[in-house]
């Protein structure tokens, strides 16, 4: 509802144009619409900072330049009440790049009384009860962006490098990371799983199209409340035929240089908002180290880590790698006996799988896990059998084996982890929009 106090405009409206275009306007008067985010004023000038969700800027009202009805409404408004403000577009005087508006005329659109997220400070589940109102932030409007970036940059890679995006469902028939991690749902009488990974679906679509990439969210059913897992997150899976593991090895680095690039060039201004060290993120340029599983052992145990041949890794593990490094690093080539049924075996040692793990440096472990796949019939039914799986569910999986089978290999990439990464942020609940945790179903 429109605050008619405020008065009525001026006959003649100036374009609406965006924060982000007011270098296109100086010294011309424009028309902002956006969410007051600050308020400071004195016995002559109200400082309004405004937020339209392409930036934040400066209003200044003036009161010799205002209707006294005007000049109290500039000084009587309410954090993040709605605002349709006019003024002219001023260059900060020593600031480049920085604007400012000179308010000429200024209604309120929608009040906001007692706004909850005041700028004190609060616990982490107060502003996660209130996360439909914190995403306003600027700390959280900059990590939303940069995610963004990230998705922009991942669609942008594929798509220059001849992939077809293929969507995979989200109810299906059968596990593919483990059954201990599922979510079941009754789908029309009979039980259906949200899924856990698209890579089975491309591998299908591979066959299809010989380079494809499913992205969309994922589902996993871990109780866990570590700082890396959410119950639903995205991920990008690129499958492609004919490739073999140093492929695979090498389309993950190429990925990751090109995702760290784009977000450097696009979101330097969100990366210095969130006080992030870009010389962290300028040293991810190929080539990174590749080591062996057997090496990263090593590595456990040269630093005082009871590891031994055989375990896998958490995250502590993979901080401890990793941080012999200031890039990421890959490492290949885990015992067989740690990875899914469909993972090819190293010919010259079956004991190991022709499989990599990508780890970020900064103690943010996982973000690609992939490798080669089992291309045998006979080897795939071998394993189903022996991991114990509904084989009729697999039929269909199986086919990519009996009519025309071909080497391929593919990965995937988890959004939340990456985000994390790069903002250098302590927490994937503020890599989402909305998470999903397990003691969080709201909002």
């Amino acid at each position: 509802m429109t605050d008619k106090t405020a008065g009525q405009g001026p006959p003649e409206q100036p374009p609406v144009v965006s924060i982000a275009r007011l270098a296109e306007h100086v010294d011309k008067t424009v028309r902002l619409r956006g969410w007051l985010y600050n308020q400071r004023g004195s016995k002559k000038l109200n400082f309004l900072e405004l937020r339209d969700g392409t930036g934040v800027v400066q209003c200044i009202a003036f009161k010799g330049d205002l209707t006294e009805e005007l000049w109290e409404t500039s000084g009587a408004v309410t954090q993040e009440s709605s605002l349709d403000v006019v003024g002219q577009v001023r260059a900060h005087p020593k600031k480049p790049g920085v604007f400012e508006i000179g308010v000429e005329h200024i209604t309120v659109i929608g009040k906001s009384d007692d706004y909850p997220i005041s700028p004190k400070d609060h616990g982490t589940d107060f502003l996660m009860d209130h996360r439909h109102l914190w995403l306003r932030s600027r700390r959280q409007h900059s990590i939303i962006r940069i995610r963004h970036a990230i998705i922009q940059a991942i669609r942008t890679f594929f798509d220059s490098r001849e992939f077809t995006l293929v969507d995979a469902p989200i109810f299906t028939p059968n596990a593919c990371e483990g059954t201990s991690t599922l979510f079941e749902t009754d789908y029309h009488g009979q039980p259906a799983f949200l899924t856990q990974s698209g890579q089975l679906y491309m591998e299908a679509a591979s066959a299809a199209f010989g380079k494809a990439y499913c992205f969309g969210p994922t589902f996993r059913a871990e109780k866990s409340k570590t700082r890396r897992h959410l119950a639903e997150f995205w991920m990008v899976e690129p499958e492609v035929a004919f490739m073999d593991l140093d492929g695979d090895m090498q389309l993950a680095e190429d990925f990751l240089c090109a995702i760290a690039s784009h977000v450097l060039e696009t979101r330097i201004d969100e990366l210095e908002q969130l006080g992030r060290d870009t010389s962290k993120l300028e040293a991810i340029r190929a080539p990174f180290p590749r080591i062996t599983y057997h090496e990263a052992i090593e590595i456990l145990q040269k630093a005082g880590h009871d590891a031994k041949p055989g375990d896998d890794f958490g995250g502590d593990e993979e901080t401890v790698i990793s941080s012999e490094f200031d890039r990421p690093v890959i490492v290949h080539r885990y015992p067989a006996a740690l990875k899914a049924f469909y993972m090819k075996k190293d010919p010259e040692n079956p004991e190991l799988a022709l499989c990599m793990d990508v780890l970020a440096p900064e103690g943010y472990g996982e973000i690609i896990g992939g490798g080669q796949r089992e291309d045998s019939l006979e080897t795939l039914v071998s394993a189903i059998e022996r991991h114990s799986l509904p084989m009729p569910a697999f039929e269909w999986f199986l086919d990519l084996r009996r009519y025309g089978t071909f080497p391929h290999a593919g990965f995937g990439l988890g959004i939340e982890r990456t985000v994390a990464w790069l903002c250098g942020l302590p927490h994937v609940r503020e890599t989402i929009p909305f998470p999903r945790m397990l003691s969080r179903l709201s909002p």
